[in-house]
């Protein structure tokens, strides 16, 4: 249960009418801007934009235009169910957001907007957009904390900057967190506000093909959607939690809770999430205090490109943008057989062909594939980090770059530039028995598991049995990683001082 010490809010209306703009937070449960306008509010419009400016520039097949529209579709019943109207339910608009809004309240007649804070840059000035066309046609716009726990300048040292390592920032947040900080907005006791859609906007959620988008052609594999789908996931998680610790490491294991991408779209709260870790925490759980970190590595990354907008392109180390890396048709090349799983080191290519297939990849085999691209082929990191943004269900914006800038040394709190993961013993630890690199190369599956992880090394009468052809229905390694250690640690040499 939740606890109880939100406000009610204010015995008395402040506007006779709002509008409630939803981004990156489907779902109607514990939900800070849908709480502030229905106790500010007399009564209140619920809208989502399809924004032209971010779709038009997506794949037209996109697995998460599809998970959008299918929580879009619970929601809108979530909201009919709350109003206790037919009429009721989300207004849901395709077109240019920074236009709509403006255009809708207007339209609606509305005093106030209300949404949650979205702190990526693009998302900042479009706000900022919205914010001076709704002033200039004399309406409000109020924004609120809801993505994270603690955001922007919640958690500084004691000097007031802020922190640029984790663990004193996991420190201080572990300090500050309270009961009111992990409390749930009780959003239904305020329901009966919820006002019916005007009759020209009581449409259902448009169609995939409406939208000039086609189904994917592999939809990604045990992937709920909506709020119902989160909480499905977080239960059977709850389950496993005190595993995670360990588990989570193992890309052939069921560990990980798989919501990163209701985190992603805010169809589950991170408050309820991080009150449970930590209540779990408090009794001794170890896989719970494992799973908190990770949340608490989300705000940290927030908290980064809040107050370093500059990573968004640039290193967070100044000096890391000095390293010249490899480009050219060769370099080109390399990219390409790392994009298509083509590199000749099996864990590397499985965990490709796991997000080519399916949007998602295991967290350990991120970190494995962005050293190999950086430090083995010799690759700007950037190249990953918009491969990832591309293809990934869960990609956001802070989460990917904090963990790209992570793997090439050049972020905060990132590993030594001279540490560089070899693809093959991660292959052996992490996936001992093979399990996984079965499943998503099953060219190799006959192979005896000793050889499974660096075919190039097995017996040619293994291979022979196995029908492995290396160079033809497997490649042989594009680089040998001895040598390309060499060559990274030459070309981090740049920043040797810097790093320290």
């Amino acid at each position: 249960m939740a606890p109880s010490s939100r406000p009610c809010g204010p015995s008395e209306s402040s506007y006779l009418s709002g509008l409630v703009w939803f981004r990156r937070d489907l779902r109607t449960a514990d939900h800070a801007a849908l709480y502030r306008a229905l106790t500010q509010c007399k009564q209140v419009h619920c809208a989502f934009v399809l924004d032209r400016e971010i779709l038009d520039g997506l794949p037209r097949r996109d697995r998460r235009v599809e998970f959008i529209l299918a929580s879009l579709e619970e929601l809108d019943a979530s909201l009919r169910a709350l109003s206790g109207q037919p009429q009721g339910g989300l207004i849901v608009l395709h077109a240019v957001a920074s236009e709509a809004i403006p255009a809708l309240a207007h339209s609606l007649g509305v005093q106030a907007v209300f949404a949650n804070h979205d702190d990526e840059p693009l998302a900042l000035a479009r706000d900022s957009l919205v914010r001076t066309r709704l002033a200039a046609a004399g309406k409000a716009f109020h924004t609120f904390k809801d993505h994270t726990i603690f955001e922007r300048s919640e958690v500084l040292t004691q000097t007031g900057n802020p922190y640029s390592v984790f663990t004193p920032y996991k420190n201080a947040w572990l300090k500050k967190i309270d009961t009111f900080q992990l409390t749930s907005y009780p959003v239904e006791r305020h329901a009966h506000r919820l006002a019916p859609r005007p009759p020209g906007h009581c449409h259902p959620v448009p169609a995939l093909a409406s939208l000039g988008f086609e189904a994917s052609a592999s939809p990604a594999p045990g992937l709920p959607t909506g709020a119902r789908g989160a909480q499905q996931l977080f239960d059977d998680f709850l389950g496993r939690i005190e595993r995670y610790d360990h588990a989570r490491d193992f890309p052939a294991v069921k560990g990980p809770s798989y919501l990163s991408v209701h985190l992603r779209f805010g169809t589950i709260s991170p408050r309820v999430l991080a009150r449970t870790a930590h209540g779990l925490v408090q009794a001794g759980n170890p896989g719970a205090a494992t799973w908190l970190s990770e949340l608490i590595w989300r705000d940290f990354y927030f908290q980064i490109l809040h107050h370093h907008p500059h990573v968004v392109g640039h290193s967070f180390k100044p000096a890391y943008d000095a390293i010249q890396w490899e480009t050219g048709p060769e370099a080109d090349a390399l990219f390409v057989a790392w994009c298509e799983g083509r590199t000749g080191y099996p864990l590397v290519d499985a965990a490709m062909a796991q997000i080519n297939q399916t949007g998602y990849m295991h967290n350990r085999l991120r970190m494995v594939v962005a050293s190999f691209l950086v430090k083995d082929l010799g690759l700007d990191w950037r190249r990953g980090e918009a491969y990832f943004a591309t293809h990934l269900n869960d990609f956001d914006l802070a989460a990917n770059n904090g963990g790209w800038q992570w793997a090439s040394s050049s972020g905060c709190d990132a590993q030594p530039y001279f540490r560089i993961f070899n693809p093959v013993s991660q292959s052996e630890k992490f996936d001992p028995e093979g399990k996984f690199i079965r499943r998503y190369l099953p060219q190799l599956a006959a192979l005896p598991t000793k050889a499974l992880h660096a075919p190039w090394l097995a017996r040619p009468l293994e291979l022979q049995e196995a029908g492995v052809r290396l160079g033809d229905t497997y490649p042989l390694p594009v680089v040998e990683h001895d040598a390309a250690r060499q060559r990274t640690l030459q070309r981090y040499a740049v920043v040797k001082t810097a790093a320290g």
